[in-house]
């Protein structure tokens, strides 16, 4: 049963008035869209984000922001790490004037999310977070939604785009086809590429563990700027973020997802089957738009290996202007336009 807000409601001619601002730059075109795309600093004022709610699904509480008509289109959309909700704040206003219904959980190990048993393992391998989200559906009374993201998000949306297409109207992913497998991510990368994932291996160790626990506010906030090294963004904008980080599974989450893709941790027996069929690297048949931004400092396949795992209409899109890793943040606009269009894609 869902739990009442505890979070107050931000103002409501703040938001009206912000959602008015950023719907015209969609309204009015392209232009508009690529004007507001292509300012990587961040000056615009925060956006009031709320009410939090909290909610039993699966193994979760899962804490969600639902904006929007409720008889609405649903968009789930998923942020990655070291990010949180608030990646989404400019795009939500978007969708929601144009009549959308809108939910974006915090994923497990974030902000409000909590474990409802001390005993559950605290997982994060691909499959359980993809499980996450059909059992926040579930919870919520959602057959079918649009889902979109980016980082672990976008492999999120992907994850249920494959093993539950039947729930998945459309997707939106960030960098592409991003699932994987432990086999996969065995092989070995030309030294550039692996110095580009040089804080998987530092997780790989104790040291590295007790690192992120000590410094994680520091440490996210590096990666950052490494992922998006042209965004100007300042400090209350990362410190609203930031506050996400202070979970009690947060540091075991982050450590376990870089730890199992490598193989040097077990996943649940539960999730065997859903890996196995991810390790094949099945096609995406659900309408989908992909985006890059031409700035994205953080790992990232090139379009053109991915293009021939999409089989259902599709289109790529890359967002021009010093854009980098947290797109749906740094290109607002053009964002929530993959997610407006891309239902269209199917006639």
């Amino acid at each position: 049963m869902e739990d009442k807000a505890k979070i107050a409601e931000p103002g409501r001619r703040q938001f009206v008035q912000l959602a008015a601002a950023v719907a015209a730059s969609v309204v009015a075109g392209t232009a508009g869209a690529q004007a507001l795309a292509a300012k990587p600093s961040f000056s615009r004022p925060l956006v009031p984000f709320g009410p939090i709610r909290q909610i039993d699904a699966g193994v979760l509480n899962i804490g969600y922001v639902d904006l929007g008509p409720k008889n609405g289109i649903p968009v789930l959309l998923f942020h990655g790490w070291p990010y949180d909700i608030h990646a989404f704040a400019e795009v939500a206003p978007l969708l929601v004037a144009n009549g959308y219904r809108v939910i974006i959980p915090h994923l497990r190990g974030h902000g409000s999310t909590s474990f409802r048993s001390a005993s559950t393992a605290r997982n994060a391998q691909q499959a359980a977070l993809g499980t996450d989200g059909i059992a926040l559906m579930d919870a919520l009374g959602i057959r079918q939604a649009i889902v979109a993201g980016f980082d672990w998000g976008a492999r999120t949306a992907d994850i249920m785009a494959v093993l539950w297409p039947e729930r998945c109207r459309a997707l939106v992913s960030v960098s592409g086809y991003l699932i994987g497998s432990q086999a996969g991510n065995a092989a070995p990368l030309p030294p550039a590429q692996e110095l580009q994932w040089w804080y998987q291996f530092y997780f790989a160790t104790e040291r590295g563990k007790a690192g992120y626990a000590a410094n994680t506010s520091a440490f996210n906030r590096q990666i950052w700027q490494l992922a998006s090294p042209q965004w100007k963004f300042d400090s209350a904008t990362y410190d609203r973020s930031a506050a996400s980080f202070v979970n009690p599974d947060h540091v075991d989450i982050v450590i376990h997802n870089y730890r199992w893709r490598l193989g040097l941790v077990h996943g649940e027996s539960k999730f065997d089957d859903l890996e196995a069929k991810l390790a094949t690297s099945p096609v995406i048949k659900i309408p989908t738009i992909t985006l890059e931004g031409d700035a994205n400092g953080a790992p990232h396949p090139d379009p053109s290996r991915y293009r021939a795992k999409f089989a259902g209409p599709y289109d790529h899109r890359l967002v021009t202007g010093g854009i980098g890793h947290n797109l749906p943040q740094e290109a607002p606009a053009e964002f929530a336009k993959a997610v407006l269009d891309v239902i269209k894609l199917a006639g």
